[in-house]
């Protein structure tokens, strides 16, 4: 199990081959990469992400670890940036290894659910005429009580 959380941005296709290379015996291997979307308004100019160094690592590993107890997990990888991100670039990434892919799949999904509403970081909109924090949307809560 990986979990990162940083500044500097990565390259998907390569995390998902580390990933992948050391796996024996996995049937499956699901990932999901989040990107920094443009806004309605199309002026964003960056997402800013804040976090607390180490409650946030824990917060994801008792996150991940949940996922590994309830599904059979060959593995688990969890990435997230934070600072100031601009449209197009890689905020996170989920990847789950198993023997099935329904496993596979439903971790990271729950995984994802869960990061969303529950991983403790802070978001913020900068566009052209100031910055204004992301709220929760009740869609992201809604999603975890299929869980």
């Amino acid at each position: 199990m990986r979990i990162v959380v940083q500044a500097d941005r990565f390259d998907p296709g390569a995390e998902l081959n580390r990933f992948s290379a050391p796996l024996e015996g996995m049937g499956a291997v699901v990932s999901f990469s989040g990107i920094v979307r443009q806004n309605a308004a199309g002026d964003l100019l960056a997402m800013e992400i804040e976090h607390y160094p180490g409650m946030t690592e824990r917060a994801i590993r008792t996150i991940a670890e949940e996922a590994a107890g309830r599904w059979t997990l060959g593995d688990v990888l969890v990435i997230h940036r934070y600072g100031a991100l601009a449209p197009g670039e890689p905020i996170m990434m989920v990847a789950t290894a198993s023997p099935h892919r329904g496993d596979a799949f439903e971790a990271a999904e729950f995984l994802m659910d869960y990061l969303k509403s529950r991983a403790p970081f802070w978001k913020k909109e900068t566009t052209r005429d100031g910055a204004d924090w992301v709220a929760a949307r009740a869609a992201d809560e809604d999603a975890l009580d299929r869980w």
